[in-house]
This record gives structure tokens, sequence and C-alpha cells, in this order.
């Protein structure tokens, strides 16, 4: 590229950069574009303006620009390793697979390229794999706080709780003021059920990156509220909302009027709540409040260790006008009557979920041994469904989830089966907070809320966990909860 004036290719490649690095990621778009135009045939153009699109959170097009640069220059090493970076980003791993073997063969060796497959491989759950490239790369690269918090990560995903914490403290050492390792470190401790640094730590959160601070200010800290009011409100998925709902009506106790604001499937549910004097979906305006807790935020509050968990069951209650319903479509019968949920919802809007919700959902078909016990009736909570494997006929799935509107729905059909058998999801949650006994099928990389090595859980005395042995394989979680369920079903009348 030549050229002395202010638009040309030169002068826009070298305004690019300088925006980039300033860290004007938007602004650097608009000069690697129109340097893009201005000399169609330049690689590198198309690479820093790959770079900028992710920097703007565009990554759909940043992989378009990688593809354009590899189309002018097949030997661009960094592109590969950035355009699998983004594929995975966007949970395309499959799609990521060749882009990160060729930037390991195009710059062997070098970090970034262990640390991008490396990564890779941890989504997939190849956890074993991932911590071997992790320290390969960080043998040569051994100040890379990213890559230490990711080993962490994966320890943590293979079930070695005192390796992952020693990575994560490598990590915060040399960034102590990263937010996302510090989040990391926080659901390692809480894994490892060390809630007295765990719940501190865990406030990082809102540091992150992408942390939507609605501008309540600092969150109530658990002193006496002296009949002010305090809004309690939701801020991850329907099964978080779930379980912290039950420390509502400790806040009111300390002598607060609570308001709750909570995802709209789950505001009928909550509309009984003890405790609480108002609730509202969230988007629905909000009345004056005079403090404000988010919902993963009261454990802190209350300084809640693994022994003082608030855990009596049931706090979670189906409105009464819906429990007649709930009984015509499930009349009662001499069977044992259980729920079974396969899959968690896909998160169309979050490609990290995906990832994680690939590994935490089975197909329906892995549930076929439970359709051979006998005086067993099996009837479907599952929703979301779209886009996934029907369950096969052999199931012989009672499903009355067409008219389900939402949670408070869900939890009346809940109320009439013995147990539930689910993936980890929100509908766990539901029956375990209504006091049913929930079997749990758990993936190998469990969340942090089911600690790690044990088969109950102190958060729901009737909840039992079937963890995966090796990771995808479900054939053990299913063989023990169809065993468990044998030994309920036996105990029932016999059907006829």
């Amino acid at each position: 590229m030549s050229g002395s004036g202010p638009d040309d290719p030169a002068t826009l490649f070298a305004r690019g950069n300088a925006l980039l690095e300033a860290g004007a990621a938007a602004d650097a778009v608009t000069a690697f574009a129109a340097c893009a135009r201005a000399a169609p045939a330049h690689a590198a153009t198309r690479y820093n303006l790959g770079n900028a699109l992710r920097g703007a959170d565009r990554p759909v097009e940043a992989a378009e620009a990688f593809l354009a640069c590899l189309a002018r220059d097949p030997g661009f090493g960094p592109a590969y390793l950035n355009l699998a970076d983004t594929l995975r980003c966007l949970g395309l791993l499959t799609e990521a697979e060749m882009p990160a073997q060729e930037a390991l063969r195009r710059i062997p060796g070098e970090p970034a390229a262990l640390f991008c497959l490396a990564n890779l491989r941890h989504d997939q759950g190849a956890f074993d794999a991932a911590a071997a490239l992790y320290r390969q790369g960080l043998a040569s690269a051994p100040d890379h706080a990213g890559a230490w918090g990711s080993l962490g990560n994966t320890l943590r995903a293979c079930g070695d709780l005192p390796a992952a914490l020693a990575a994560h403290e490598r990590a915060i050492a040399l960034a102590p003021d990263d937010a996302s390792l510090r989040f990391n470190r926080a659901t390692t401790l809480l894994a490892a059920g060390d809630f007295a640094r765990g719940w501190d730590e865990y406030e990082w959160r809102w540091r992150r990156r992408h942390a939507r601070d609605r501008g309540f200010g600092p969150a109530w800290d658990g002193t006496p509220l002296a009949g002010r009011t305090i809004l309690l409100h939701a801020e991850q998925g329907l099964g978080d909302t779930l379980q912290f709902v039950r420390y509502a009506p400790l806040v009111a106790a300390r002598g607060g009027r609570v308001l709750l604001e909570v995802q709209p499937p789950l505001r009928r549910l909550l509309g009984t709540m003890r405790g609480v004097a108002a609730v509202y979906a969230r988007g629905d305006t909000l009345p004056p409040f005079d403090l404000h807790c988010p919902l993963l935020s009261l454990p802190r509050a209350f300084g809640t260790r693994r022994d003082t968990i608030p855990s009596e069951v049931p706090y979670l209650n189906p409105p009464e006008a819906l429990i007649a319903a709930a009984q015509a479509r499930l009349p009662a019968g001499p069977e044992l009557r259980v729920g079974v949920v396969w899959a968690g919802s896909a998160h169309a809007d979050d490609a990290g979920a995906q990832v994680i919700d690939r590994r935490r959902s089975l197909p329906p078909a892995a549930l076929l041994p439970l359709a051979d016990i006998p005086n067993l009736r099996l009837v479907s909570l599952q929703r979301h469904a779209t886009g996934r494997a029907l369950p096969p006929p052999a199931l012989r799935l009672e499903d009355p989830m067409a008219e389900v509107r939402d949670m408070a729905d869900t939890a009346a059909l809940v109320a009439q089966l013995d147990v539930v058998v689910s993936a980890d999801t929100a509908v766990a949650h539901l029956a375990a907070g209504i006091g049913k006994p929930v079997l749990l099928l758990s993936r190998f990389d469990a969340c942090w809320r089911w600690l790690q090595g044990i088969e109950d859980s102190p958060w729901y005395p009737g909840l039992r966990l079937f963890r995966q042995q090796r990771p995808g394989d479900w054939t053990g979680p299913v063989a023990r909860a169809a065993a468990d369920l044998a030994a309920r079903a036996a105990g029932c009348r016999p059907a006829g």
C-alpha cells in the first residue's frame, strides 16, 4: 500500500491500528473497512478488520473478515488462529477444528495457538487434552494470566479442585484486577464448599465485561431493614432464581418490605411467595424502593455457610387455582408417576451457554432404560425442544406440556408426580423446591452449586445426584436412576 493523502490505504491502515490499540474498536472498524475498499487485495487489512470487529462485539462479521484474509493469503497463520477462536466463541465447535489445527501447524509452538486449541478441547468436553495443551503453552508463556485461569477452569471440570485453585491463584497473582479471573476462582471456591471466601469473590461477577449494571447502587449487606422497601431481583437463569428465591422470607424477617423482580415465566409461580409484598416481571415498571439485592448476592448478605443453608422445603408452591387442571391432565393411577426432563434451554443468544447446554443435556433416547421398569408411568416435563431430537415412541411418554404457559403450570403438574428425573435444568430446582424427590442427571463437569464428591445436596434435602463418570457418557447416571426408580416402583400397588 502507498500514498500520502488522508484517505489513501496506508493512512487508513495506520489510523485503524492506532484506534484499535487505543480501544476504539468501532472507529477502527470504519477505518479498516475504508482501507479494505481502497486496497481490496491487502490481506492484513482484512485480518485487522476482523480483530476490530471482534473488539466491537461483531463476531460473525469478524469470522467473515478472517476468511477474506485467508482467501487473499492462505498462509496467514494468525488469521487461522483468530478465525478458530471466533468460531469457537460462536459455539461452532466443529467448524473451529480445522482452523485451530491449521494455526498450530503454521505457527508451531506458538502459545496462543496451543491455548486456542486447548479452549476448543475444553468446550468439546475433552478436559484432559485441554489441560495438557494449556500446560504446554504455559511452559513457554508462564506469565499468561488468562491461560492460567483457563487451566484452572479445566482442572475444576476434571474434578481436581486443589490444582484448579492453585492455577487460579497463579492467574490472579499476575492480573489481580481481572474480574473474569476472580469470578473463575469464586466458582471454584464455591464448588469446594469454601463459602466463606467464595461468596465474597463471587461479587466480582459485576465487574466482568458484559455485566449489566442497572444503576441501583451497592447491594444490601444484610443489616436490619427497619421497615424499608427492598427490591430482590433475578440476574441469571430460571434455575438460579428458583434456587435463591428461598431467601426472600428471610429478608422479610429482617424487617423489610420485599419486592421481587423475576423473569416473566416465574411471575405467577412466585406471586404467593411467603414474605413477598409484590412480584414484578422483568421489564415491568418498578415502584420506588430503598435498597436492592441481586438474588445470588443474598447468600453473602446472610453469611451462608454449608451448614447454614436455608434448606427447608417446600418453599415453592403451585397456585391453588391451577391444581384441578393439572389433576385432569394427569389422572391418578397406581403406577409411580415420574416426570422427566432431558434438556435445558438452548440460549440462542448466548453461545457460551449453548456449549454448556450441550454438555448438560442428554438425548431423549438415553432415557429408554426407564421405559423397561414395571409399574412406572413416564410424564414429559420438557419444553423448548425446538431443533432437538424427539423422544422415541418406545419411551411411552405422556406429554401434558402443550397447555403449559409458564412455570406455574409446570409446578402444578409436578405436584401430581411422585418423583422427577431431570438434567441440570430449572425444572430440577422447581421440583426440589416444591419438595418432590429429584434424581438429577449431572454432567461430568458439574455446576459449582452441586459441590464436589457428594451424591446429595445441602440445598435440597430430597435431591440425589447421579454424576457422569466420563464426559458425555450418560449410561451410568441413567442406569443408577433406573435402579432407584425400580426400587420405588416396586413399593407401589401393582397396576390393574
